[in-house]
This record gives C-alpha cells, sequence and structure tokens, in this order.
C-alpha cells in the first residue's frame, strides 16, 4: 500500500512539474509574441516613415514646395491684379463718356404698345 502511495505521489509531482513546464511554455510563447508584435509595429513604422519620406522628397521634386506653390499664385495674382489696374486707368475715361453720352441722350418716344384709344 506504501508503494501505490509512493506510486501516486510520484505521478502527482510529475504532474505538476507538467503543468508547470506547460505554464512556463505558455508565458514563453506569450513573451515570444509580444516582442514578435512589437518589432512588426517597430518594423511598419519604420517603413511608412521611409514612404512618408519618398512622398515628400517626389513631391519637392515634381510640384516644389507649398510654400513655393504659395509664392508662385501670390506672384500671378499680383501680375493680374496689376494688368487690371493698368487696364481700368486706360479705359476709365472713354467708359464714363459712354455712359455719361448714353444718360443725356434722352430720345422720349411711345412705347410701342401702347394704343392711342382716343
Amino acid at each position: 500500500m506504501a508503494s501505490q502511495t509512493q506510486g501516486i505521489q510520484q505521478l502527482l509531482a510529475a504532474e505538476k512539474r507538467a503543468a508547470e513546464k506547460v505554464l512556463d511554455a505558455r508565458k514563453r510563447k506569450a513573451r515570444r509574441l509580444k516582442q514578435a508584435k512589437e518589432e512588426a509595429q517597430d518594423e511598419i513604422e519604420k517603413y511608412r516613415q521611409e514612404r512618408e519620406k519618398q512622398f515628400r522628397d517626389f513631391e519637392i521634386k515634381h510640384m516644389g514646395s507649398k510654400e513655393d506653390v504659395a509664392a508662385r499664385i501670390e506672384a500671378d495674382t499680383r501680375v493680374k491684379i496689376d494688368e487690371m489696374n493698368s487696364t481700368l486707368s486706360i479705359n476709365k475715361d472713354s467708359v464714363m463718356l459712354k455712359i455719361l453720352d448714353l444718360v443725356y441722350d434722352i430720345k422720349p418716344e411711345l412705347h410701342k404698345n401702347y394704343r392711342a384709344d382716343m
């Protein structure tokens, strides 16, 4: 009977060691998964930064920087406004004279739908 108890004790001890090994293996697996996830996140972040840098370089190479584009638009706008102002100063007097001629040149006439029924 003592040998049976001793055998059962050995089995229980072996089962306990096996459970501990399984638990340790699960912990190692969880640590490795966490480590792999962190490494993957790092790689993703590095790749994203590399692609963003490539995009910025491409954008600067082909379109110029945002400041350059804004400065070019500002310069074009100034040129167009100056052209409009010069055209205004050239044509202002003639347009005003034409408008005044139309206002002063009054020709009274009856409307075409007017009927004199008297």
